[in-house]
């Protein structure tokens, strides 16, 4: 009996189960390779441009690590002379007066309130008139007169206001205490009626969250009386 011819042609089909389908004779290539490789030279070659892409616009869109935040301005030299003392500093334009007293002089008499100039509690004097310390920049006032809380009593002895404020218990918890003293303090010095309406309208910058308006207005109208 003749051998069987196990050699395949090109056109004949593999029928043997000994020998694996779909084999390309010549490259010894199967057809699910073919297509594996076929994928991912596509997937490769459709990959690479996306990647450049996305490189370049991350290139466009990064910041530059040198370049400064939006606002920023470099800190500039001035001298703020507070409570009768010169202080050099260097601060940048946006820093404002409040934040200056306290974080930069240690100044906490000064207190932060609602940040907004509605509560009065950053009250200080500059050139003897009251301002809300947390709406200007402390740029501003080079050369002006700032006084604080903590330089109100003059030589050891109470100024009139305070004095009046211990007399008369004008205070709860104190937060607001030292910006209504400040506001009391410069009201002496303006125009305001002699009733007590008067005076909570001059007042009425200054906000107590414990409500003891009463005992403040005494304290004012004892303030005025003595000065």
């Amino acid at each position: 009996m003749p051998s069987k011819n196990t050699s395949l042609r090109p056109s004949e089909p593999n029928t043997d189960p000994q020998q694996p389908q779909n084999v390309d004779a010549a490259a010894g290539v199967t057809r699910r390779s073919f297509l594996t490789r076929l994928s991912a030279s596509g997937i490769a070659v459709s990959t690479v441009p996306l990647l450049r892409s996305i490189s370049a616009a991350q290139v466009e869109t990064s910041p530059s690590p040198a370049a400064a935040p939006a606002g920023y301005a470099p800190p500039v030299p001035i001298t703020l002379n507070v409570n009768g003392r010169d202080y050099p500093l260097k601060l940048e334009p946006r820093v404002t007066l409040l934040d200056t007293l306290r974080e930069r002089l240690q100044l906490f008499g000064t207190k932060k309130g609602c940040d907004q100039g509605q509560c009065g509690a950053c009250t200080v004097h500059v050139n003897g008139r009251r301002v809300n310390s947390c709406l200007t920049f402390a740029i501003m006032h080079q050369g002006d007169r700032i006084t604080t809380i903590e330089g109100l009593a003059k030589n050891g002895e109470l100024h009139p206001v305070q004095a009046a404020f211990l007399e008369h218990d004008g205070f709860q918890c104190g937060y607001c205490t030292s910006g209504q003293m400040m506001s009391a303090a410069a009201l002496l010095n303006e125009p305001c009626g002699a009733d007590d309406d008067s005076v909570r309208e001059c007042m009425s910058g200054n906000i107590c969250r414990c409500g003891a308006y009463p005992n403040i207005v005494a304290a004012v109208q004892q303030a005025r009386k003595r000065s």
